[in-house]
């Protein structure tokens, strides 16, 4: 039987000396470019908190280097990196699904998936398009080496490696994490499935859709070479 998530305060809890300050509730398996952003705002739609997302990550980049060593496979304080968070999707948290998951027993996974090839092209005109990170905080790139190109063996532009890669991943998720703890998720299955995963009423309001490939394309345009 499913059980019920109930809502959290989106608040910011103190660090304590002893013991965890962070309960994920849900976490996201899904890779980057998988309607992440949309279920970030649905997560919080929902009343779930705060949720993590690559975007937060430029408004805290002390968090940078934190990431960057725990893709180096260093021992890193997650409730460091999640503090004020109940939530956490899309990279860099993705890459480490599986740990989480050991961490946060009771947390719900959700794989979020989309056509490998639709998936592929979105890639390489967003977040594959750009390896130097012109637009990024200091240190991103090293981050996102460590995290993300180790994952595809710096190989972000070979098709077929890619997709393999990302078929693999779908498949690890599917395999290491219990049926009845994991929803694989189309985001354009709207609030149904997902919130008879999460045990929560479907909201009045449409399920978010942002964050295209035409959007981040913009969005990028607009912000110019620093």
């Amino acid at each position: 039987m499913r059980t019920s998530l109930a809502p959290v305060r989106p608040s910011r809890p103190k660090r304590l000396a002893e013991g965890p300050t962070v309960v994920l509730k849900v976490i996201g398996a899904g890779l980057g470019r998988t309607s992440t952003m949309s279920l970030k705002l649905a997560l919080e739609q929902l009343g779930l908190g705060r949720c993590h997302h690559m975007m937060e990550v430029f408004g805290r980049p002390e968090d940078i280097d934190l990431w960057r060593r725990a893709g180096e496979g260093e021992a890193v304080d997650w409730e460091v990196l999640f503090d004020g968070f109940s939530c956490a999707v899309d990279w860099p948290s993705a890459e480490f699904y599986g740990v989480l998951a050991q961490r946060y027993p009771d947390a719900k996974v959700i794989l979020t998936t989309r056509d490998a090839d639709s998936w592929f092209r979105s890639t390489q005109a967003t977040i594959f398009a750009d390896p130097d990170f012109k637009n990024a905080p200091p240190g991103f790139a090293a981050m996102v080496a460590a995290v993300i190109g180790q994952k595809f063996d710096g190989r972000l532009n070979d098709r077929d490696h890619c997709i393999a890669v990302y078929e693999r991943h779908n498949a690890q998720v599917r395999a290491s994490i219990p049926a009845d703890r994991l929803l694989e998720y189309h985001p354009g299955q709207g609030w149904g499935p997902l919130c008879d995963f999460l045990g929560l009423p479907v909201p009045e309001a449409p399920y978010p859709k942002v964050n295209s490939t035409e959007e981040f394309v913009q969005r990028q345009a607009a912000a110019g070479p620093h």
